[in-house]
């Protein structure tokens, strides 16, 4: 073999060592893989795995894994099995209300506010709104998960209902009496049911608590610790529980059940008003016969201080200990990749959630957004109607998908007349405290 033929096939051996399937440049250059466990299916699936696959065509060292579940409880109860197993993914998907469990799991998750300072990515908790982070942040501000998905309760209405009842439909009822009032004439329209809400508990509780800077709970809504106390039995909780009691009899308010199972009925035109998500936006547009109006959620305009700024819901991202360090850094440049303007930006236009930062919300506004679709930017007006207090930043109590339970079977009761709002709600709270203190001495 010639001197020339030996360097040749040199070079392509070494070529092919460098470049082929199993090669040593391929194995330099193979992304590392980070898991992602999350809850959501359907339409909101697609834009989560949309943006796990923007990340990864946007840069080759990492690769963002999505793998769906289940519900929530599926998903958090597959990472903590999986953890037992040291099988788990880098990063899940948790409902917010399971943020004081989280935090309970000692050793097992990995603080945003450490890993984005440990991995040298920029980071500035300042740069996201209050009023969605606060649920995530430890007393100290320190951001210990991932705002992700979040919405907040608002007032949708049905426009040509409201014309059919003599109502203005361009002027939403603001207060309670102002609803009560529309719902009267809607009933006396022939409407079938005034308003309804769904989430009983997170509209009717937490969020009127929140906006009429209420506690639901002492230690600042259990954000300061562990021996938090419900205290939703109080005036004006009171007060408006017997209002929807009151109300319930005439149809004016008409109870629809848990979860989201009211929203269809506004969707089918049997009521005029519907309290809930601002995350339903698009089913509402996607599946309603009719002209849509939107406004803030109602206050009691007696209440001083009154309207304060509402709460979230939602998901949050928790990042889990025991996985290699290479795939921290990787985790650390994807929530860097979330937090950008622009894909806060999409997120929030194609799904309906809030955007988690500032920035995300003055680009949409500048490119025009908020007016060609009138009605979605009432959520973030609302969540930043003022700073957050002790009272409105979120809750954080333990066994908390429990205790909602707890208060949605004693509110039912009282909407059924079989008890008083007063009675209702002391139960819920004596229900309640019991849970609390399990809770505390399960994790102290």
């Amino acid at each position: 073999m010639s001197h020339l033929r030996r360097v040749a096939m040199a070079a392509v051996l070494a070529s092919a060592l460098l470049t082929g399937p199993g090669s040593l440049t391929g194995q330099a250059l193979a992304a590392t893989e980070i898991l992602w466990w999350h809850a959501m299916g359907g339409e909101l699936g697609r834009q989560l795995e949309k943006l796990a696959s923007d990340f990864n065509a946007a840069q080759s060292d990492y690769r963002v894994v999505p793998v769906f579940k289940g519900n929530y409880t599926e998903t958090v109860t597959a990472a903590i099995f999986a953890f037992r197993s040291s099988t788990q993914p880098a990063i899940v998907q948790v409902n917010e209300i399971a943020t004081a469990t989280m935090m309970a799991a000692r050793g097992s998750v990995y603080p945003v506010f450490e890993l984005m300072r440990d991995q040298g990515e920029t980071f500035d908790p300042a740069a996201y709104l209050p009023a969605v982070t606060g649920y995530y942040t430890d007393m100290g501000g320190n951001m210990l998960s991932f705002p992700f998905n979040a919405s907040t309760p608002i007032l949708y209405y049905n426009k040509n209902l409201f014309r059919s009842a003599g109502l203005d439909p361009s002027q939403p009822p603001k207060t309670w009496p102002e609803l009560e009032a529309a719902a009267k004439k809607l009933r006396a329209a022939n409407v079938p049911c005034g308003f309804t809400t769904h989430w009983p508990s997170w509209v009717n509780v937490e969020n009127l608590s929140a906006l009429h800077n209420l506690p639901v709970a002492t230690e600042a809504n259990g954000l300061g610790g562990l021996g938090a106390k419900l205290i939703i039995n109080n005036p004006t909780v009171i007060r408006h529980i017997a209002k929807l009691a009151e109300w319930q009899k005439n149809k004016i308010f008409d109870y629809s059940g848990r979860a989201t199972s009211a929203e269809p009925r506004f969707q089918r035109g049997e009521c005029g008003i519907f309290l809930g998500s601002s995350a339903t936006r698009a089913d509402i547009m996607a599946n309603s016969k009719f002209e849509v109006g939107f406004g803030m959620l109602p206050y009691w305009p007696d209440v001083a201080g009154a309207p304060q700024n509402t709460i979230i819901g939602g998901a949050t991202l928790w990042v889990l200990r025991g996985r290699p360090n290479a795939e921290y850094k990787g985790v650390a440049r994807f929530f860097a990749f979330l937090s950008r303007p622009e894909v806060q930006a999409s997120w929030h236009q194609n799904t309906g959630y809030l955007p988690i930062t500032r920035a995300a919300y003055d680009l949409m506004r500048q490119r025009g957004f908020y007016d060609r679709n009138p009605g979605t930017a009432i959520s973030i007006e609302q969540i930043t109607l003022k700073p957050p207090t002790e009272n409105s930043k979120g809750l954080r109590l333990g066994s908390f998908v429990l205790i909602r339970d707890v208060i949605e079977d004693e509110l039912e009761q009282a909407f059924a007349g079989k008890k008083t709002a007063q009675a209702a709600l002391e139960a819920a709270v004596e229900r309640g405290n019991k849970l609390l203190r399990q809770f505390e001495r399960a994790n102290r």
